[in-house]
């Protein structure tokens, strides 16, 4: 079990309650942010019988140190930042929401603790979405995860020059989630903002509606 940093921090929702909602996402905000940002930012994707939760963070920060950095300098924070996505899962699972209608993604720290999630539980969601965010860990750690994202839909987004995500680290994102069986798409961006783009929310939107939405 981990140590329970997370843990008990507010979810904020949107949306229909689970129980009679067809499908959810859950969007994880960045380092120093709130879930309140990532429940505004719901409020630009499909809505109808779409339940959006946002859990927030302890400190507004799901780990303390660079994301890129070895995992373990990370702990205990990122494995109860883990838990805290594994326990959403369970519960949405639970309230009779399948995998498959199930949207991962966030935005930079968030973005790479949802990238990291998904391919160490890897099974068919309903999406990932990586906005300005990479997998974990150091670019040289072994990307060889067991299992299989089955045809995910994989979203990464961000900027050419970002100070915080490199390109290479979104390529490399795009590279093993692909390995492991998702349908990827990237979008790089010109320029070095680390930021959420419009153009990123109607991608974000027509995925999420095409694949978990009403027709």
């Amino acid at each position: 079990m981990a140590e329970q940093i997370h843990q008990g921090q507010p979810v904020l929702t949107a949306g229909p309650d689970l129980t009679s909602a067809d499908a959810a996402v859950i969007l994880l905000h960045g380092r120093g942010a709130s879930a309140q940002g990532m429940i505004e930012l719901a409020g630009y994707l499909p809505q109808e019988r779409i339940v959006y939760l946002a859990p927030q963070a302890a400190n507004q920060t799901w780990y303390p140190y660079s994301g890129f950095d070895p995992i373990e300098r990370n702990e205990p924070y990122v494995s109860s930042a883990f838990q805290t996505v594994a326990d959403l899962v369970e519960r949405i699972v639970d309230a009779g929401i399948p995998y498959k209608k199930i949207v991962l993604g966030g935005f930079s720290q968030g973005a790479c603790l949802a990238a990291e999630f998904a391919v160490r539980n890897p099974r068919r969601y309903g999406g990932l979405i990586i906005l300005s965010g990479a997998l974990m860990g150091p670019p040289d750690l072994p990307r060889d995860y067991p299992g299989s994202l089955d045809g995910t839909p994989v979203f990464i987004g961000g900027a050419e020059r970002d100070p915080w995500v490199t390109e290479a680290q979104l390529r490399l994102t795009g590279q093993a989630t692909e390995a492991l069986g998702g349908t990827v798409d990237i979008e790089v961006y010109p320029g070095a903002e680390h930021t959420i783009r419009e153009s990123e929310i109607a991608h974000v939107h027509a995925m999420i509606k095409h694949q978990i939405g009403v027709e």
